[in-house]
């Protein structure tokens, strides 16, 4: 059958709409503007939602689509080496390999956006969108080499970063709570205007500073969770970064690797300016009066903040599953290897 190549044209066109949307809606690079100040101005809540369920689902749908377009690729590849087409009929081989390249693009981008731009950043919720977007560049990564090996990169890399992205933002929601509604942060309310935009929402990663020292079990999980996000072995986020990249260089993305491999490097500095902050003790005593001190001092010692039950119990689930998925890691690799394959093979 022939196919006008008009009509080729524009069905291409509008599958790269159709992607530009789609890495709009995942805050790729370089159409990730809006994404550090929607979750710097949102509710912590709100923001923990919009960083993993539509980037999830939106993911899934890339991979159906990019899915369909290589399998139209290898069949007219095998009707070409049959002789059963020739160049004037349909041939999506020349027509589809900006969808790998659209990828490659917006991962390349997303890793160097996500990662030097976030340098800068003295707001967490800020800072952890552009940590985000760099992420999102290593599963755009495997997403682009749709193999076997890279799906099941991408499945896990899914699983962990909403593991680990989840327990992030429920340990600074938990960390607002106590902060904002402790005597401090009153006093330092009469004494300083306040910026936040919502009642117990942390803005500012100083807001965090000696955390350690009042709340060490809250402070050494958020550690956990920010060194998994920098991957640093042995713990979960490692992996899923060494799985990306293993694949990418099986099959030949050399340049690509070299990139994610700096990027991370680079990363983990805004990480560590985090954990810095956290085990910085205050020195800042001065600015109080001794009938301030003496109350504060009081409250610190006297009075705790209770955290319930169920957010205990989360919280600490899905730290120990980033931290101790090194002893026993067939359980998810077993899954996400059953999956990729059931996936790539249907």
């Amino acid at each position: 059958m022939i196919i006008n190549n008009n009509i080729l044209l524009g069905f291409s066109l509008g599958l790269i709409l159709i992607f530009i949307g789609l890495l709009f809606k995942i805050a790729a690079a370089p159409l990730h503007n809006w994404a550090p100040d929607v979750y710097a101005d949102s509710a912590t809540i709100i923001t923990t939602w919009l960083t993993i369920m539509p980037k999830i689902s939106i993911l899934l749908v890339l991979f159906e689509i990019q899915t369909h377009i290589n399998l139209i690729e290898n069949i007219n590849i095998i009707l070409e080496l049959n002789n059963i087409i020739n160049n004037n009929t349909l041939s999506f081989n020349n027509s589809y390999l900006w969808s790998k390249n659209l990828l490659l693009i917006s991962s390349l981008l997303s890793l160097l956006i996500g990662t030097i731009l976030g340098l800068a950043q003295t707001k967490i919720k800020r800072l952890l969108a552009y940590s985000t977007i760099s992420h999102v560049g290593f599963i755009l990564l495997a997403l682009a080499i749709n193999s076997e090996q890279s799906i099941e990169a991408l499945i896990f890399y899914i699983i962990q970063y909403t593991i680990t992205n989840l327990n992030t933002f429920l340990i600074i929601i938990l960390f607002g709570y106590i902060i904002k509604n402790s005597f401090r942060d009153l006093i330092q309310s009469i004494m300083v205007e306040d910026e936040t935009g919502t009642e117990n929402d942390i803005n500012y990663i100083s807001e965090l500073k000696g955390q350690f020292f009042l709340n060490p079990v809250l402070s050494i999980t958020l550690t956990i969770c920010l060194f998994s996000m920098a991957g640093i072995p042995p713990l979960i986020g490692f992996f899923s970064k060494q799985f990306v990249l293993y694949s990418a260089i099986q099959n030949g993305y050399y340049f690509m690797s070299i990139i994610a491999i700096i990027v991370s490097i680079i990363s983990a500095s805004y990480y560590l300016k985090i954990i810095k902050i956290l085990f910085t003790e205050e020195e800042n005593t001065s600015e109080y009066s001794d009938k301030e001190l003496k109350i504060i001092n009081n409250l610190n010692s006297n009075s705790e903040i209770e955290i319930s039950s169920t957010n205990s119990f989360i919280i600490s689930t899905l730290t120990l599953s980033i931290l101790l998925f090194v002893l026993k890691p067939s359980i998810l690799l077993n899954s996400t290897t059953i999956l990729s394959l059931s996936l790539f093979n249907f």
